[in-house]
């Protein structure tokens, strides 16, 4: 190629790529703006905040047992202690209260708890309750020139499909901002988690997004971003929030109650196995068979019988007897929910008011043998295991029930060999305390019969 000839292309090719690069993009297409989220995120961004969970931890310390070490590094006696620090996110969601929703697992246990705004102020929180079979937490600020995110109407139904965007403080980098899509609606069965009602996208959800936001188009608040599916710990497109109507009714109760009442329909159940299926004429494998009504329950106010096939509550489709225990714990209590079971091969429709469940029971109310033992239900997580039973909270030193040999922490899963499968049911065993008493104990692995005396 001749020199000259190079040189001109050369220069030629300069000219193209600066004026390419000193092009903008254009502000609008054909008279239409470019799309874009910014204007929506610039009301959302000032709600959603850092929470910084501070716990004081003991640790062993093997030298602090060595004599030698004790005496000349004078290491004394002293347990030793670290702090324990966790970083997530959190919603405004009043303003002039002050009041910032978040996860259960980002503040657990936290002896501090301090949050930090976008515009770089931090505050001091305070805790006002938790949930942890939803996973959410309520902790309150200081009202200060607050900005609050909406909450979506209920009319505004979610669909599967629709755009969202996560907002939150992933790996402790600051605030980010990911976009994607509802992939699905009402996901339950993660191991490892409460009570289920999930929306899953594939918006970017990694650690730190705990407790931040999930806002539709319209910059309202659909969801609480609380886990991720991942077998490397990363995002892989799967992640979990939980829905605004679930978040805010745990929020009303921790306000009014402290703690959340959950309601019962009082029944037993097991699930519809193929030969279940086959005895009772179902044409589904699907349900939760009734079998057991409790007496002055609401489902047997409402018409409810052993041998019923529960397959919906409140228009929602009942999988089985775990499904069917997940969505009671959903319902608000003392509110009409509809019933649809199959009795005899015909569908009968039924209409129930929620009774809170037993939250807890003395052993002095139920048995004098039991004095200065306290019962309470398992965690949801366990029973998602197959966990049964009632736990023991607490024991006061002393008591009957100590010189019993009865510990904190014990699962009690019989009475006279005859299951307790909850509260409800140990209390229905011991209407009549029996003249002998012996309790089923679960300890760590080992299963123990404990004569009570």
């Amino acid at each position: 190629m001749p020199k000259n000839l190079h040189t001109q292309l050369l220069t030629l090719s300069l000219l193209v790529l600066s004026r390419l690069a000193s092009a903008a993009l254009p502000a609008a297409v054909e008279g239409q703006p470019l799309p874009s989220l910014a204007p929506m995120l610039e009301g959302v961004t000032p709600a959603v905040v850092n929470v910084n969970s501070k716990t004081l931890e003991r640790v062993r310390n093997p030298l602090a047992e060595d004599p030698f070490f004790r005496q000349f590094f004078g290491l004394g006696n002293l347990p030793q202690e670290r702090i324990k620090q966790s970083l997530g996110s959190g919603v405004i969601v009043d303003a002039a209260a002050g009041l910032v929703l978040t996860n259960n697992h980002v503040i657990d246990g936290a002896d501090e708890l301090s949050v930090t705004l976008s515009d770089g102020r931090t505050l001091a929180g305070e805790f006002v309750g938790a949930d942890p079979d939803t996973d959410i937490a309520l902790i309150r600020i200081p009202a200060e020139q607050l900005t609050a995110v909406p909450l979506a109407a209920t009319s505004s139904a979610l669909r599967v499909g629709d755009f969202v965007v996560a907002v939150g403080n992933p790996f402790g980098l600051g605030q980010t901002v990911t976009s994607g899509i509802v992939s699905a609606l009402g996901r339950s069965g993660l191991q490892g988690l409460g009570y289920q009602n999930f929306i899953q996208t594939d918006a970017s959800i990694n650690p730190g997004n705990s407790g931040g936001a999930l806002v539709n188009l319209r910059g309202e608040l659909v969801g609480i971003n609380t886990a991720i599916f991942s077998p490397s710990g990363g995002n892989v497109g799967i992640g979990f929030a939980i829905p605004t109507p679930l978040a805010k009714e745990v929020m009303r109760q921790l306000l009014a109650f402290g703690e959340v009442r959950r309601g019962s329909l009082g029944i037993q159940t097991q699930d519809v196995t193929p030969e279940l299926a086959e005895l009772l004429g179902l044409g589904t494998r699907r349900g939760a068979v009734v079998t057991r009504v409790q007496a002055d329950s609401p489902a047997a106010a409402a018409g409810l019988k052993a041998g019923d096939v529960i397959v919906k509550l409140d228009s929602k489709q009942v999988i089985d007897g775990q499904s069917l225990h997940n969505q009671e714990g959903l319902l608000p209590v003392d509110e009409a929910v509809s019933l649809v079971a199959l009795r005899e091969g015909r569908e009968v429709r039924l209409s129930a008011v929620l009774k809170a469940r037993l939250r807890a029971l003395k052993g002095k109310d139920l048995d004098a043998r039991l004095a200065g033992a306290r019962f309470v239900e398992l965690p949801e997580q366990l029973r998602q295991r197959g966990g049964q039973g009632v736990a023991i909270e607490e024991i006061e030193a002393g008591s009957r029930a100590a010189a019993n040999g009865l510990r904190p922490g014990d699962v009690i899963t019989a009475v006279n060999r005859r299951d307790v499968g909850d509260l409800e049911a140990l209390n229905q065993r011991m209407q009549a305390p029996p003249e002998q008493l012996v309790l089923t104990v679960v300890r760590g692995r080992r299963a123990v019969l404990a004569l009570i005396e």
